[in-house]
């Protein structure tokens, strides 16, 4: 089946097995939980080639929103950076800057596997600006309250949005999928319409599968690896179990 960019799934570490299966199921990219996961430096240096040579779109969401963390995941070959926990406008400048080569932005030069583990050229600099894509992650209060001006930069690319510490950070406690998380979600989606740039919604449920879709989404995160798991094992103990002899 050819995988549809579209769709992706999330994983927590460097699973092979869940990246082939997801691939040929139809997925075609996947979301590294580098942030809350278990991928260490060498996992992504080489997890991260193994994904793009099965024809999947690597999206890492990075450590932190440091240049560190972004540098080293664009270095070791991911067409996409997700940035965690920015703050606002001026936060968002600061740190997506790392993702962009100057004059754009300051992003160190490395070389190593995006450049051929050789030296570089002005045509290069402006593929690598064009073709890799910055993402920071609306999660925090007063990244929803800036959100026009964080799309305003040359830096973004577009936005990802962290339903979860959002609802929390906006005093709504446990993201239930409230009505005013879905206000929230559309004021994004239509901030990023307006911009003309992407956004991209980790979609557990129908009711936000069918948003994130209706609502112009470029991509929705359809799986998370250990809720897929889960999911499997209960209905798997559920099947076998209602074959079972009742014991008294």
């Amino acid at each position: 089946m050819t995988p549809d960019r579209r769709y992706a799934v999330w994983l927590s570490g460097p699973n092979v097995a869940a990246a082939e299966i997801a691939r040929q199921t139809g997925f075609g990219a996947v979301v590294l939980d580098i942030e809350h996961g278990t991928f260490d430096l060498a996992d992504l240096e080489r997890f991260i080639p193994f994904v793009k040579a099965i024809g999947m779109e690597v999206v890492a969401k990075v450590l932190a929103p440091e240049r560190g963390p972004i540098q080293q995941a664009l270095d070791f070959g991911a067409d996409v950076v997700a940035i965690p926990h920015v703050e606002n406008a001026v936060h968002a400048r600061a740190v997506t800057a790392f993702a962009k080569f100057p004059p754009r932005g300051d992003r160190s030069f490395a070389g190593g596997r995006t450049a051929a583990y050789g030296g570089f050229t002005d045509e290069w600099v402006r593929a690598q600006d064009r073709q890799t894509r910055c993402y920071p992650m609306i999660e925090d209060a007063g990244a929803i309250e800036q959100i026009d001006a964080i799309l305003a930069l040359d830096t973004v690319d577009g936005v990802f949005i962290g339903p979860s510490d959002l609802s929390l950070r906006r005093e709504r406690g446990a993201y239930r999928r409230t009505d005013g998380d879905f206000a929230d979600l559309g004021r994004i989606a239509a901030a990023a319409r307006d911009a003309g740039k992407r956004w991209v919604l980790p979609a557990w449920t129908p009711e936000e599968k069918r948003f994130a879709i209706e609502h112009g989404a470029d991509q929705v995160v359809a799986a998370m690896e250990h809720g897929a798991l889960a999911a499997g094992f209960s209905a798997a103990y559920a099947e076998v179990a209602a074959l079972a002899p009742v014991r008294v």
